[in-house]
């Protein structure tokens, strides 16, 4: 059943987005098209579905993104995270703020969110590719109809995870996620992140939720 999803897709995730798979392979059908037109696409084609990689019964919390980072070098499959090495960008640097205010934690060096991911903390994109240099460039591919599917699966889970919803286009999204609790925000985009991200404490109300539930709550710390 499994065998006709692209690599990376956690089996559960496979068996349960199995009725979206037809939509998955017109995108992509789509984004190769893009590339063959000589289009260079990020993430790399093994990291675009870097955030269905781990068990869909392992998801506690959910960070809803936009799109991957257009700039080569550091997307890499899961939302607001960069890989190792990486210059922060404006709007993690935000996160990292907000954080050690939240949480009084040391300020991270790496802008690679794995650990979290390991944790249960699904960094989902809602377009899974975008072009270098173009962010919302692959908006109108289909990409949202396949992660809405997704979504629609976390909703229905018997105990669905807690959304993160920074910003309106992600907050717009809430009335298919309307059985999870929600933690809103403005983005923590530079543009915005003043207008009420900073102060809005979402780590420990995260927290607060999953130890309400009897879930672990989650180590924020960073390298």
């Amino acid at each position: 059943m499994n065998a006709s999803f692209p690599p990376g897709f956690d089996p559960q995730w496979a068996t349960a987005l199995l009725p979206a798979l037809p939509q998955l392979e017109q995108v992509l059908a789509r984004v190769r098209e893009r590339e063959a037109q000589g289009e260079v696409v990020f993430p790399p084609s093994d990291d675009i579905f870097a955030a269905f990689s781990r068990p869909l019964s392992d998801v506690k919390v959910l960070i809803l993104g936009q799109d991957p980072y257009p700039t080569a070098g550091h997307a890499m499959g899961l939302s607001f995270s960069v890989r190792p090495g990486v210059e922060l960008p404006r709007s993690l640097r935000n996160i990292y703020q907000e954080l050690q205010d939240d949480l009084g934690l040391p300020y991270p060096s790496s802008g690679d969110l794995r650990s979290w991911a390991d944790q249960g903390v699904m960094l989902l994109n809602t377009i899974l590719t975008v072009p270098e240099g173009q962010a919302k460039g692959h908006d109108r591919l289909g990409w949202q109809e396949f992660t809405g599917a997704a979504l629609e699966i976390l909703n229905g889970l018997e105990v669905p995870p807690v959304a993160v919803l920074w910003g309106r286009p992600a907050q717009a999204l809430g009335v298919h996620l309307d059985r999870c609790p929600q933690v809103c925000a403005p983005h923590p985009s530079p543009l915005s992140a003043r207008r009420g991200f900073f102060g809005s404490r979402p780590f420990s109300q995260i927290n607060q939720i999953l130890t309400q539930r009897g879930q672990r709550p989650i180590d924020w710390r960073l390298p």
